[in-house]
């Protein structure tokens, strides 16, 4: 039987109009290969056969410049799309030039341990492999460009899901003793909202209802909306926005001259204020975190902090439940108001009991 390997793929040879023909039958096993073979050779028999040109073998640098064009671009947010360029270049790096159907589990694997050794952290190379991995999944299901996803045959990383960093009392004072006033009103609104960083520099006065006390918030991540409660302490920083609103201020955190504050911008003073501050290892994100560490640690359960956080799942919420000594001191002290009532009660029975006997 005239079938042969190249790497992974079965390839095979027949003669057709006295030329020998080799195509590949893009499957790795090699009883489908045998099948294709077969009907082939059948197809050769009847005249049926065509004989069109070989299709030019796509890499994985062609995978990926699809996945961010036509998948990653039109259907995710702005910043998630620069994040995969961010770990597409990664992988182009490293995989670029490799054809579709030779790349194996085990270079993954290498792939993985090179990444580890160069300090990566699980998550970044989860998300790496993710990408690819999903890249795959179109290129099998959809575009007909691969018969096979070798990203699924590799473990994921480890990953520790237990938030440890948040913001305490005194390191919040600190950060807001060195900010300047326009970054000190960003930095206690996220506090006290738990809103991520593009949402609180894409909030449009639109979306806030001074009169309820409410502002609604437009999803990144699926597009939905959510019209959540605001505390006394974020609305006072909305009223004082407003106070110095103008006509030309469309967004609540704008710069001097009315216009959105760039993220960017944002960093470069956030960063060197937490320099000043003598505060490491804290990213804004992580004020975030804060904003639901306080919450459960302060005794409001977990549904209420995952509706105000709008997480999608209460074990996202269990990532914050870091808890100090004395804020478990109370659930202890359940039991010892448990025993004394049961005493009294307890006594109460024996005294009505003495008293009857009497």
């Amino acid at each position: 039987m005239a079938l042969y390997r190249r790497g992974p793929i079965w390839w095979m040879r027949f003669n057709y109009q006295g030329r020998q023909i080799r195509r590949s039958t893009d499957a790795t096993d090699r009883k489908l290969a045998e099948q294709i073979y077969f009907k082939v050779r059948g197809l050769v028999a009847e005249g049926k056969w065509l004989d069109r040109p070989s299709v030019p073998q796509r890499q994985v640098k062609d995978l990926l410049e699809r996945y961010l064009r036509d998948y990653s671009a039109p259907n995710k947010a702005a910043g998630t799309h620069r994040r995969d360029q961010s770990l597409a270049a990664h992988l182009l790096r490293a995989f670029g030039d490799v054809p579709l159907d030779q790349l194996r589990p085990a270079r993954l694997a290498d792939y993985k341990a090179s990444r580890r050794a160069q300090g990566v952290a699980p998550k970044t190379l989860n998300d790496e492999l993710g990408l690819l991995g999903h890249a795959y999944k179109l290129a099998e299901r959809e575009w007909e460009w691969a018969t096979d996803n070798p990203v699924l045959k590799i473990a994921k990383e480890k990953v520790r899901n237990l938030i440890e960093r948040w913001l305490t009392p005194e390191e919040e004072q600190r950060l807001l003793a060195v900010s300047p006033p326009w970054l000190q009103e960003i930095i206690v609104f996220a506090l006290h909202t738990g809103m991520r960083r593009g949402e609180i520099l894409t909030l449009h006065w639109s979306h806030v209802d001074l009169a309820r006390r409410t502002l609604t918030i437009l999803e990144q991540k699926n597009g939905a909306r959510d019209t959540l409660p605001v505390n006394e302490t974020a609305m006072e920083i909305l009223q004082t926005r407003a106070a110095a609103r103008t006509s030309n201020a469309a967004f609540v955190f704008v710069n001097g001259v009315d216009h959105q504050r760039n993220a960017r911008n944002l960093l470069r003073a956030f960063y060197p204020a937490m320099r000043k501050a003598g505060i490491t290892r804290f990213r804004f994100h992580d004020l975030r975190h804060t904003f639901a560490t306080r919450l459960i640690q302060a005794g409001v359960d977990v549904y209420t902090v995952q509706k105000l956080g709008r997480w999608k799942t209460i074990s996202m919420v269990l990532r914050y439940a870091h808890h100090q000594p004395e804020s478990l001191r109370g659930g202890g002290e359940v039991l010892d108001r448990l025993r004394r009532e049961s005493s009294t009660r307890l006594a109460q029975s024996v005294a009505v009991s003495n008293g009857g006997m009497a």
